[in-house]
């Protein structure tokens, strides 16, 4: 089977992903037996709700300690000791630290979460999305026609979160934020394991939009996709009330998952290590707070 690879732009390097659940991902996606399982059942949100309620139970604390020893993050960097979680979930969806994700000052937007990104200057140009001839449906991906032709040739930058990381999502500059929009639809994985073999789980999965008018970009699109054994997707801001650049705007339950950030045509120019290593199908990791733009 293809590993995931992926460029850190931190190390340097080019790095093969651990994958979490790997097994049941390739089986669910890769195995035409996983086929019959995974629309009866693991694509539906009940089965999300449960693997969710599961992971709330006191009981599950025990995984804590296995999964940093496995994963190798840093405790120094979290904002309480992991002890201190009364669930899995509960040190899953943590707070870190301010000065552990510090925000580029210089940089017009940053990276709305922990993540590796794909960036692409102009939506409508998009010919390849981990292979090539997937194309995009931005018209589905919002759920409005005139929106998508507002942004078609704008830029688009995706964020894929594994279960490895962590689990806020932030605003990727300054402005002031509306109201979320829902869009409901099934939990498929928006793993690559998934996405190279249907990519339109991003625009058929339950999905949030929100609005963020930007003194300096014009209006920007943040959003939020669910997935698979994601419980909810929780927003923590206040619609009208005007945001820093990197604050907090939500988390995500359990569950890997990803955003996307859409700016309009001109709006941005996106930072030349995404562009170089997303023309080569590679996703670029890198952290909340660094640059997404020059």
């Amino acid at each position: 089977m293809e590993p995931i690879q992926y460029f850190n732009r931190h190390s340097g390097q080019l790095e093969t992903e651990k994958v979490y659940g790997e097994g049941f991902l390739r089986f669910s996606y890769a195995n035409p037996l996983g086929a019959l399982p995974l629309h009866a059942m693991v694509k539906r949100a009940a089965f999300s709700r449960w693997y969710g309620r599961r992971m709330d139970q006191t009981k599950t604390r025990a995984k804590i300690d296995p999964f940093l020893d496995t994963y190798g993050l840093d405790p120094a960097e979290f904002a309480d000791s992991p002890d201190s979680f009364a669930s899995f979930n509960e040190f899953f969806y943590r707070k870190l630290k301010p000065e552990a994700r510090p925000i580029d000052p210089d940089a017009p937007a940053v990276f709305p979460a922990d993540g590796r990104h794909l960036g692409f200057p102009k939506i409508s140009a998009i010919d390849s999305f981990f292979v090539k001839n997937q194309s995009f449906d931005l018209g589905r991906l919002l759920a409005d026609d005139e929106l998508a032709s507002r942004f078609a040739d704008g830029a688009l930058v995706l964020s894929r979160l594994c279960p490895v990381d962590y689990h806020r999502f932030h605003f990727p500059c300054a402005g002031t934020p509306g109201e979320t929009r829902l869009i409901n639809g099934p939990l498929f994985s928006v793993s690559p394991i998934a996405l190279r073999r249907r990519l339109a789980y991003l625009w058929e999965n339950k999905r949030t939009i929100t609005k963020l008018e930007t003194p300096d970009l014009g209006l920007v699109l943040c959003m939020e996709i669910g997935a698979t054994c994601v419980g909810s997707i929780h927003q923590t801001y206040t619609a009208g009330k005007a945001v820093k650049k990197g604050d907090e705007k939500g988390y995500f339950a359990f569950g890997g998952s990803s955003t996307i950030t859409l700016f309009e045509p001109g709006a941005v120019t996106l930072s030349p290590d995404l562009l170089e290593n997303s023309a080569k199908q590679i996703e670029l990791y890198s952290k909340v707070g660094t640059a997404m733009t020059r």
